[in-house]
């Protein structure tokens, strides 16, 4: 099992190695990445809870864990 990883660690070593636009590609994916979950996170997901204070935080967790009555 160790010789397999090493081996299959080998070759993606060696791949990236001999790539020319490889570390400025993966830059690129990291920044994009950074990017999209820092603009999802301001624009999209924003806090549940903010600007509540402690005792309507509880009162939102326990009205959403406890199952509500049905007819």
């Amino acid at each position: 099992m160790k010789k397999v990883l090493c081996s299959i660690y080998r070759l993606y070593a060696d791949g990236f190695r001999q790539m020319t636009w490889g570390k400025q590609l993966w830059w690129l994916i990291i920044l994009k990445l950074v990017l999209l979950f820092v603009v999802l996170r301001v624009f999209f997901f924003k806090p549940a809870m903010a600007g509540l204070d402690e005792k309507e935080k509880i009162e939102v967790v326990v009205k959403s864990l406890t199952p509500s009555p049905s007819p």
